[in-house]
Formats: structure tokens, C-alpha cells, sequence
């Protein structure tokens, strides 16, 4: 009889990041008795940061985002799933990815991490604060500059979220950040982003600026607030569309149009990677396989409080009825989704970058100023590795 084995896993604080891994683990255990996995949490600022080199000496399975793959891949720390799991698998994954979620954790010709989980900044609401204000949720971004204007709009704008609607607004000004090795974008283009950016959050509660997502939801979603109704742009948690988990459930869309078109919200979501210098690593992939896997992410996954990674789960009608259609509302933003560049400097460059806009937005620094040190960091990170320490 085999030992039994126990695998470790590492995740982030949240129940969209721990409560569904931990229903996976104890359904995978009562099919595979011998197998245990127990999965520890790091918080969202360090589930971004963390160096993912030392969380793999430790745990043989990590939740992680794709920015960080091209700078791991290939340097013997997470296995190259590719080569451990079959061509009929990886390909349903792949037809079935939600935006470019799957691509995302590609990397030199080979499949990194498992999209579990899928993501981009989306609009949400409070249908019973817009109805008692007598308000209409924004189509547009005049209408939400108004609605601002009130005192009823949130925007999560820690310096990482401020960084990510600037690349936002980039792409919406016909911008396309990174595709030139010398500036980061067309310099009017750089501008005009903090300068939309800038009119929004200084016309919303100065909390903003130090709120990540999950804050912005409590915020709109708690019993304290009678005023606050509106988030344009936050990472979805459909968590929040789930009627008993807040005190106020929120209902979920697409951002309002900027000059008549859709937005390109940046793209988010973890993938499950299995560590590389970790022992019984066919357990952790069998793992791996099993959550990522069509039926497990449709019902076991996402009725636990998960987001999933794989496309059936989200055009399914039980999950839909159990959000809101949280899903099929959003589902549209995810697959207009704009993909963060692929080379093994970026990590550094996002790092380093989201304080400089952060300043820049809150009038601490001027625009030319630190559209000049984001060319310089990018020219330093854009063919070199990565540099973070």
C-alpha cells in the first residue's frame, strides 16, 4: 500500500481564494483517500508581491497571477504543465478559457498554471440605494462623472488599481501601451489617461486612495452606507452578487462607454501552478488537473464561492441564478479583456510604476514627470529581467 502524502497549498485571504480550494481538496481526498491537501492563505498584497521562488520551497501547489510567469517560467521553480498533462485536456482548457485567461499563463511554449480563476475590472451597483436617490446606473462616462459629481460613485485606487485603469484608459485613447521599446505610451495619450483618470477620483470620497477592490465592495455592499452606489471599474467578486454574503447583495455589469465604445478593462484572475522542487509532485498535478477540470469548476468550485477559470461554469444557469447572472453579465468585459505584456521585466515595472501614477492622480507629482519615469523604468525593464529583488 502506498504512504499516504500530504500536499500543501498557498493562496490568497479571501473566500473567492481560499473557500473553493479547500472544498476541491476535501472532495479530491474522498476520492483519493491517500492524498491530503492543506492550503494556508497570504493576503492580497502579498499574494501580488511575495517573491513566488520561496513560496515554492514550502508548498507544492500555488495560486498565483500571470504577470509573474514570464519571470519564473523556465527557471526549474513550477513545473511546465504541458509535459505532465494530456493534449485532450489542456485543449478543452483552452477552448473553453474566459478571455485570455488560459493564454495567460503561457509562457516559451509552454502552459505554466491552470486558469482556476478568472477576473477584470467590471461595473457594480446597489439597485436599492439607486432606486431610493432615484438615480439610473451610468451608460456613459459623462453620465458617471455626474453621478461622481453627487457623491455616489467608489473607485477602489490603491496605487496597483491606479496603475491598472491608467492602462485602461491608455488603450480606450487608441494608446497600446509597451508596444514600443523606447516609451511606455504615445506621450498625448499618457496624458490624456491621468487626465480622465485624475476628473473621476478627485470627484469621489478621498478613501479611495488607499482602497483595493474587496474594500470598494464592503463599502458599497455594507449596512453603514446610505450614499455611496456605484463602482465603475473594480475587479469583480461575484462573492457579492451572492445573496447572505454581505449585508447588501450587489448587482454586476460592464463599465460605462468612453466616447461610445466598450472598455478594455486589464485582465486578472490566479492560476493554480504546482512547485517544481517539491516532492510528490504527480499528486499535485493530479490535484491541479481535478480542480481546474470542466465539472469540478461548474458546480463543486463555483457553488463553494468561487470565480471560475473555465467557460462553462460561467454560462451555466444554476451559477447565473445564484449571482444575479453575476457571470453572463460580466462575461462580455472578460472577453474584451486587455492582456498585460508577456516579457520577464514587467513584474519590476508594475511594482515600481503603480506608486508613480498613484502620485501623479493625487497631484504629488506632475504628469510629464512621471510619464518620464515610467519611459525610463520601462526602457530599463522592457528587455532585461527581472530586477526585483
Amino acid at each position: 500500500m502506498s504512504p499516504p502524502i500530504t500536499l500543501r497549498g498557498m493562496t490568497w485571504n479571501h473566500p473567492r481564494g481560499l473557500a473553493p480550494v479547500v472544498a476541491t481538496a476535501r472532495q479530491y481526498h474522498q476520492e483519493n483517500p491517500r492524498v491530503r491537501i492543506e492550503w494556508s492563505v497570504r493576503s492580497l498584497k502579498d499574494f501580488e508581491e511575495y517573491p513566488i521562488e520561496r513560496i515554492v520551497q514550502d508548498f507544492d501547489l500555488v495560486v498565483l497571477d500571470h504577470p509573474c510567469i514570464p519571470a519564473i517560467a523556465g527557471r526549474g521553480i513550477i513545473l511546465p504543465l504541458d509535459t505532465h498533462l494530456s493534449p485532450e485536456f489542456l485543449s478543452d482548457q483552452a477552448a473553453n478559457t474566459v478571455g485570455a485567461s488560459h493564454r495567460s499563463y503561457q509562457h516559451d511554449g509552454h502552459q505554466w498554471a491552470l486558469a482556476i480563476d478568472a477576473a477584470t475590472p467590471v461595473a457594480f451597483w446597489r439597485e436599492d440605494l439607486i432606486a431610493s436617490h432615484r438615480l439610473h446606473v451610468p451608460r456613459s462616462w459623462i453620465e458617471l462623472l455626474a453621478l461622481a459629481s453627487r457623491g455616489h460613485v467608489e473607485v477602489p485606487a490603491a496605487p496597483i488599481n491606479c496603475l491598472m485603469n491608467f492602462f485602461t484608459m491608455a488603450v480606450a485613447a487608441g494608446g497600446s501601451p509597451f508596444a514600443s521599446p523606447d516609451r511606455l505610451v504615445q506621450r498625448e495619450v499618457g496624458r490624456e489617461s491621468l487626465a480622465k483618470l485624475r476628473e473621476l477620483l478627485s470627484r469621489c470620497d478621498p478613501g479611495i486612495w488607499q482602497r483595493n477592490p474587496i474594500a470598494s465592495h464592503e463599502l458599497v455592499a455594507s449596512a453603514d452606507n446610505h450614499t455611496v452606489c456605484y463602482c465603475p471599474l473594480a475587479y469583480g467578486y461575484s462573492n457579492y452578487a451572492r445573496p447572505g454574503f454581505s449585508p447588501h447583495v450587489l448587482t454586476f455589469g460592464v463599465p460605462p462607454l468612453l466616447n461610445s465604445h466598450p472598455l478594455a478593462t486589464v485582465l486578472g484572475g490566479t492560476g493554480l501552478a504546482v512547485s517544481a522542487v517539491r516532492p510528490n509532485q504527480e499528486a499535485a498535478i493530479d490535484y491541479a488537473r481535478f480542480t481546474a477540470s470542466a465539472e469540478i469548476q461548474r458546480t463543486l468550485y463555483t457553488s463553494s464561492g468561487g470565480q471560475p477559470g473555465h467557460r462553462q461554469a460561467w454560462i451555466d444557469r444554476e451559477n447565473n441564478r445564484a449571482t444575479g447572472d453575476y457571470f453572463l453579465r460580466t462575461l462580455p468585459v472578460l472577453d474584451h479583456a486587455w492582456l498585460r505584456p508577456r516579457h520577464a521585466g514587467y513584474q519590476h515595472f508594475q511594482d515600481t510604476a503603480s506608486p508613480i501614477v498613484h502620485a501623479a492622480l493625487r497631484g504629488e507629482l506632475d504628469d510629464d514627470t512621471a510619464l518620464d519615469r515610467m519611459d525610463a523604468l520601462h526602457r530599463q525593464t522592457f528587455s532585461s529581467p527581472n530586477r526585483k529583488p
